[in-house]
């Protein structure tokens, strides 16, 4: 497997871009665009997501971007239960609602199975020395 340079690169962020970048277009419309505590709360949760990888990925060490990879799952949890809450309400269309919120399943899979991944590098490096 090749070296990840940037964050850009890491599927996991992909994901959760095209979800915030979903959610922002879902906001310039009606109902949301003008429920303001809403549309801020699920952008926030929505850009979390991304930001929370971006940001430990940075860091450039694995314990910082595991932490920073459960708050981006923990953000996930959030983005979804506002999800269930605007389709209850019948605030957002019903395949709005199914697609957002398969995209949020499949992103909420990855960060356990990435955080996974490196604690068992980071213990493979440990018994090597």
């Amino acid at each position: 497997m090749s070296k990840i340079e940037r964050f850009e690169d890491l599927e996991i962020w992909k994901i959760a871009n095209a979800i915030e970048v979903d959610i922002y277009f879902l906001c310039d419309k009606e109902p949301l665009r003008s429920d303001w505590g809403m549309k801020d709360q699920i952008r926030r949760a929505a850009c979390s997501m991304s930001d929370n990888i971006a940001e430990g990925f940075e860091y450039n060490n694995n314990p910082d971007f595991i932490r920073f990879l459960n708050y981006a799952k923990g953000s996930s949890g959030e983005f979804r239960n506002k999800l269930i809450i605007l389709n209850k309400a019948e605030k957002i269309e019903d395949a709005e609602f199914r697609d957002l919120y398969s995209k949020s399943i499949e992103f909420s899979s990855k960060p356990k199975k990435f955080i996974d991944y490196l604690k068992k590098f980071e213990a493979d490096k440990k018994t090597k020395k």
